[in-house]
């Protein structure tokens, strides 16, 4: 009998990560469900985990702090014993113009978005016996500029080149890294940005592809990524915009 697989998704409690989630469990996955605030929503992602048939652990963890991650990690451990795959995509940030921003809001920023990921990695592979999968997220404004994005655009820019690392040091682990960059995504998290309507509709207008990028775009890149097929891509980041960056 097939080994039963497990997958961490951090911040799965909405958006992208709960969908994430989802599709993992569809896939035969234990899933690992991470929330920082939300524990409503998060008990509704391990209801849907749990619908599918699989084992959801639910796991409350801030994964900018280096000592609640590893927390998170330990339970895995004691409940579990291994992790197949895991997803960085818990993320955060101040959306503010250069000039007012605080170096708490850059802290906050690049703990969550990237430290996460070196260090959530640096966990993982301990789990990962068999070697495994790893997968960040990243987004447009990681290669260009967006407005009040310097925050997020520079932790990004760091998934990017975290992966790259990653992906040479964990390759005789037998662990893959890449990472999933998405153009604008209308999610929660958009609901934020001052310009969203703005983003959305160039988006809507300027996308090659004749639509704009959805959730589940994200999400089949990130099961190929995870999946046998694409073993020899490492430490790359893979763009999901429809087009949109090549045509800037």
């Amino acid at each position: 009998m097939a080994e039963q697989k497990v997958a961490l998704v951090t911040g799965s409690s909405r958006g992208l990560g709960k969908a994430m989630a989802i599709a993992l469990a569809e896939q035969g996955y234990d899933i690992v469900v991470n929330y920082a605030r939300s524990k409503t929503a998060a008990l509704e992602t391990v209801k849907e985990i749990e619908e599918r048939g699989q084992k959801a652990l639910l796991v409350r963890a801030n994964v900018g702090d280096v000592d609640k991650l590893r927390g998170m990690f330990q339970t895995i451990k004691e409940e579990f014993g291994r992790l197949d795959v895991f997803v960085s995509n818990a993320a955060s940030g101040v959306l503010r113009p250069i000039m007012e921003l605080e170096e708490s809001h850059w802290d906050w920023t690049m703990n969550i978005n990237a430290k996460a990921m070196l260090f959530g990695a640096q966990e993982a592979a301990k789990l990962m016996d068999k070697g495994g999968k790893i997968v960040g997220i990243s987004s447009l404004g990681s290669i260009r500029y967006l407005e009040n994005y310097t925050t997020i655009g520079v932790s990004k820019a760091a998934v990017e080149s975290i992966t790259r690392y990653l992906a040479v040091e964990m390759a005789p682990l037998g662990i893959s890294v890449n990472t999933v960059s998405g153009g604008a995504l209308d999610t929660e998290a958009l609901k934020h940005f001052p310009n969203r309507e703005e983003l959305l509709e160039d988006a809507r207008v300027n996308t090659p592809a004749g639509r704009m990028v959805e959730i589940d775009d994200m999400v089949k890149t990130a099961l190929f990524l995870i999946s046998d097929s694409s073993d020899m891509i490492r430490g790359q980041t893979i763009i999901v915009d429809g087009g949109r960056s090549v045509v800037m």
